[in-house]
């Protein structure tokens, strides 16, 4: 079991603080909400309309960490709505099997936990050599909202401004037709 507590940011390996002072020391411009805690897609989408703007050109995600037999680590993100289906999953990433990691090495590979999980984790994952995996039909949007490491803010943000700040920070992006 993960020894932090969900409340406690500061014993997290990156903080939201110290991701948004990241964010604003790199010139990205964002939007933050504070809400309360967000622990799954179906619960965001019943605050999504009220605290949001609906605007069609940004995306609410989802984010996946998965795992094969041979232990490497994988996170996939792509649109909030979209199905996965693990074992077609498994042959575009070329391995054997894929299933959920725990919430004891989502912590360990991510720096995060159950519910706060987004493409900001690759700041940390990429240390740790997650493969970092993004749905090619994301790239249709210009903004993105995403957590920063809790599930009580989101960060809105330009889809390019994302792009720029994870390859500023050494991290690959996949972009895949999932």
């Amino acid at each position: 079991m993960v020894s932090i507590t969900k409340n406690c940011q500061n014993q997290l390996p990156i903080s939201s603080n110290k991701l948004i002072e990241l964010l604003e020391a790199n010139n990205i411009e964002f939007k933050l909400f504070n809400h309360k805690p967000l622990f799954s897609v179906s619960e965001s989408k019943s605050y999504q309309d009220v605290i949001f703007p609906n605007d069609l050109s940004s995306v609410h995600i989802k984010n996946l960490y998965l795992r094969d037999k041979k232990k490497q680590n994988f996170l996939i993100t792509c649109e909030q709505d979209k199905n996965i289906d693990l074992k077609k999953l498994k042959e575009i990433v070329k391995c054997e099997h894929l299933s959920f990691g725990s919430e004891e090495r989502l912590f360990e590979y991510l720096g995060a936990l159950l519910g706060s999980v987004s493409p900001f984790c690759m700041l940390n994952g990429s240390r740790k050599n997650v493969k970092f995996i993004c749905d090619y039909s994301l790239k249709k949007f210009k903004k993105f909202f995403l957590h920063p490491f809790v599930n009580d803010k989101t960060i809105y943000l330009k889809l390019n401004d994302l792009e720029n700040f994870l390859r500023n920070h050494d991290v690959q992006i996949n972009w895949i037709e999932l």
